[in-house]
């Protein structure tokens, strides 16, 4: 799993640079750093020995996925003398290869998985999944040398269930596959206006009044049809706890999003004394930027958010919260007398100050907490949206230290900018890396082009870039269908900008080893876009 301490200390993690090209490239997503093809096979059979070492729980998982996909019984044993599958951890090798890396070693004899850690042997597994050749009943894997390593330590999938609520079972498929993609971090959307989802014990509202709405908004952004279909759900804590576990058992990081102060209209619904005006309302079934924003001059309101933190950190081991922070409307906060007499006392000359200062109380909770804090790139202040006048992000108040930035909107020297300031960035640029876009405006060939270190950024900055995200944002993704095909062949070119450099990466070559997965998805059902 991947160890994100409170300062997020990725050395050797991010942009571990490769100094040799490899000899031969090889049908493995994403594409390993150094390959060397040897002579002769390996013949897997039930009479291959997994030996664990101290990776049991990684030697299970390779055993059942050789059960189920192969229907190989292959048994686990201390020792073996030949025909075996061996892991070994050595600590050494940290230094080459950081935590994620590996070396796989197959000859005809036996194959060998070594890393620093249980996730760099974690990774091997998965290169070693995506060798083996079926030939009827016979199973052979091609001998060959690989050392691996990820380019950036954080390469994440974001599912965005506030719109649409899809469930444990997708939630831990989603899972499986980013796993065999070496995909790390889930980046998990949990509320937005349309739906709260995760259960907030001292505030039970939150889910039996804002995990519901009535209808849902069909067609288009403007569209003013609604199926009349009432939608609803919600993870209790304890559904959360097994879910986090399933992704601690793959090496991944579950990161949860709770939004505020904007697209909180679900929790409004729930507790109106949310709100500025304390109004009533319902959960929306409309899409796009709503009116409604926590009262955040109100220290109720603070304290709300804080006990809701609280009851995240203690479900979640991550080290970093995202609190969203992305498309505000100003409207009700500029029209409330008491905020505006909170900013005048505060000496805060706009509403993006106020957001700031906000944003920064939060961003000290956590930090008293061990944790850290993400937002959207709003987050800075930063005039994005049409709807934002000029003068409401004239801010002079400073995103505080340690932050995280996710960059989505804007011209790209916003990047330059927030690292510069000494901020780090998850590139998760929305032209190149929202999958809810259709494959006309992002081809898979787009998709695989994306290199979250944007051009003509100096180099001195580059270990600013954590890494990347892709995003599965959920207006218009009412069922699983839907979304798998929004989401698949696009997740594997994603994982490979997130591990790969760029002088390893070709699209003919990543087309060829998608024939893997275009065969894996089928045989699961998944109806991915061809």
């Amino acid at each position: 799993m991947l160890k994100l301490r409170s300062t997020l200390a990725f050395a050797g993690l991010l942009l571990l640079s490769v100094s040799t090209m490899p000899l031969q490239a090889i049908n493995i997503i994403p594409q390993p750093s150094e390959v060397k093809t040897l002579s002769g096979t390996f013949s897997l059979s039930g009479a291959t020995a997994i030996i664990p070492g101290k990776c049991a729980g990684e030697a299970n998982q390779l055993q059942q996925a050789l059960q189920e996909t192969y229907g190989l019984s292959l048994t686990l044993k201390p020792a073996a003398k030949n025909n075996y599958i061996r892991f070994s951890l050595d600590a050494k090798l940290e230094k080459e290869l950081g935590k994620e890396g590996y070396q796989l070693q197959v000859t005809p004899d036996n194959i060998t998985i070594t890393a620093a850690t249980s996730t760099g042997v974690f990774y091997g597994i998965q290169s070693l999944r995506q060798l083996i050749t079926a030939n009827g009943s016979a199973y052979t894997i091609n001998a060959v040398s690989i050392k691996d390593k990820p380019r950036f330590g954080w390469r994440a999938f974001m599912l965005d269930e506030g719109r649409y609520f899809k469930g444990g079972e997708t939630v831990k498929h989603l899972l499986d596959e980013m796993a065999l993609l070496k995909m790390n971090v889930f980046h998990w959307h949990l509320t937005d206006d349309q739906g709260w989802r995760i259960e907030i014990k001292k505030y039970p509202l939150l889910t039996t009044v804002g995990s519901k709405r009535d209808s849902t908004q069909s067609g288009t952004w403007n569209s003013k049809v609604y199926d009349g279909k009432p939608h609803e759900g919600f993870y209790t804590q304890e559904q959360i706890k097994d879910i986090i576990k399933y992704a601690a058992d793959r090496h991944i990081t579950i990161v949860p999003e709770i939004e505020m102060p904007g697209h909180s209209s679900a929790a409004i619904a729930a507790y109106p004394w949310l709100g500025t005006t304390h109004t009533p309302i319902k959960v929306p079934g409309k899409f796009g930027v709503h009116y409604d924003v926590f009262n955040v001059s109100d220290p109720k309101v603070i304290a709300f958010l804080e006990d809701v933190l609280q009851e995240v950190i203690a479900l979640f081991p991550s080290k970093v919260i995202h609190i969203g922070g992305d498309e505000v409307k100003y409207d009700q906060w500029k029209a409330d007398a008491g905020v505006n007499a909170y900013m005048k006392a505060h000496k805060l000359g706009s509403p993006a100050d106020l957001q700031i200062a906000f944003t920064n109380n939060i961003s000290n909770y956590l930090a008293g907490k061990k944790r850290r804090m993400a937002g959207w790139n709003e987050i800075m202040g930063t005039k994005l949206h049409e709807f934002t006048d000029s003068k409401d992000v004239s801010a002079t108040e400073k995103l505080a230290a340690g932050t995280i930035v996710q960059f989505w909107k804007g011209e790209l020297k916003l990047i330059t900018d927030a690292v510069s300031k000494g901020y780090d960035v998850i590139n998760s640029y929305h032209a190149m890396t929202y999958l809810d876009y259709s494959y006309k405006e992002i081809s898979l060939e787009k998709a695989y082009s994306f290199d979250p270190i944007p051009e003509g950024l100096d180099p001195k900055f580059h270990s600013k870039i954590l890494g990347s995200g892709c995003q599965m944002w959920g207006e218009w993704i009412p069922d699983v269908k839907t979304m798998n095909h929004q989401v698949f062949p696009r997740l594997a070119a994603y994982a490979e900008d997130g591990w790969t450099i760029p002088a390893n990466k070709n699209f003919t070559q990543f087309s060829d080893a998608l024939q893997y997965f275009y065969t894996r998805w089928d045989k699961e059902g998944i109806q991915y876009n061809k």
